[in-house]
């Protein structure tokens, strides 16, 4: 008998989404076509050596490398020019700019730190669209190929360049998945008529909480603490910023003075393979004990 993929083993078991989003201040997507390894960077038509000294300065920066491809037969043009999204994920300042380079090996002039930072680095212009970039990295997991590879091919035929398929973003077992730039929020289980969803409210300034992961820009406490804050308020526009963020507790603040304290706990779920083919382990879930306002508007 066949075993279940872990993204039917996690719907089943209705694991919590919120609080499992990658923790990355800014993203760097690089157009890279061809066949993807399971460490991307080292293992695809890339120069290994290139991938591994972008992946070192990246985490050094606390930024994330992503590749991207277009959906459909991975073909690769040599010398062909490609395309490249920064993206910065400061709350309230997030921005996004695309380009091209003719050799990846250019991004290694890149100030990574200036864009974790969130400060501008003269790469491209500005993005016309928010970007969806959905996880189809089957030699990292097999449930992102089967279930992400369809979704992104039937988004991209309507969608254009607003949609990719992207590289590991961590949470296989939320298959279906993907990241929102330029905010870094982070979405799983999506299907077609959802990522539309996603894509249109985007594109108006509007964050979506229902099978949301977090934000990336936020550890997982801040991250769960960003969704509870907006379910309470029904604050949909990027203006929620976390201030202080502990294993216990996290403070999220207003645009307009508001802030609340929220508490958090975190608690062991039962022992289930995290990707199709691992053994079982049990993973930890941030879940919030209760929201408490700090200072009212005006206040």
């Amino acid at each position: 008998m066949t075993e279940p993929r872990c993204a039917a083993i996690s719907a089943t078991l209705d694991d919590p989404q919120a609080g499992t989003a990658a923790t990355a201040a800014a993203w760097l997507a690089l157009e890279q076509p061809g066949p993807w390894g399971r460490d991307a960077l080292t293992q695809s038509r890339l120069d290994p050596a290139l991938g591994a000294e972008l992946a070192r300065r990246a985490a050094d920066a606390g930024v994330r490398v992503l590749l991207i491809r277009r959906p459909g037969r991975h073909t690769d043009a040599p010398g062909a020019p490609r395309r490249v999204y920064l993206a910065t994920t400061t709350p309230g300042a997030a921005r996004l700019r695309a380009g091209h380079v003719d050799d990846p090996a250019g991004l290694l002039d890149l100030d990574l730190g200036a864009l974790a930072r969130g400060e501008d680095t003269g790469f491209g212009s500005p993005a016309a669209h928010p970007v969806l970039l959905v996880c189809a990295n089957s030699r990292r997991d097999t449930c992102c190929a089967l279930l992400g590879r369809p979704l992104a091919g039937e988004l991209a035929a309507e969608r254009g360049e607003a949609v990719w398929e992207c590289t590991h973003t961590g949470g296989h077992r939320f298959a279906p998945t993907g990241v929102l730039l330029p905010t870094g929020y982070a979405y799983g289980r999506l299907d077609a008529d959802f990522a539309r969803l996603l894509l249109d409210r985007a594109a108006a300034g509007h964050v979506v909480t229902d099978r949301c992961r977090g934000r990336s820009t936020h550890g997982p406490a801040g991250q769960v603490a960003d969704l509870a804050v907006r379910e309470l308020t029904g604050e949909h526009r990027d203006t929620l910023a976390v201030v202080g963020e502990t294993a216990h507790g996290v403070t999220v603040r207003h645009d307009d003075g508001r802030a609340w304290h929220v508490a958090v706990t975190t608690r062991e779920l039962p022992a289930r393979p995290v990707s199709c083919g691992a053994t079982p382990t049990a993973p930890t879930a941030v879940s919030v004990t209760g929201v408490r306002p700090l200072v009212p508007a005006g206040g």
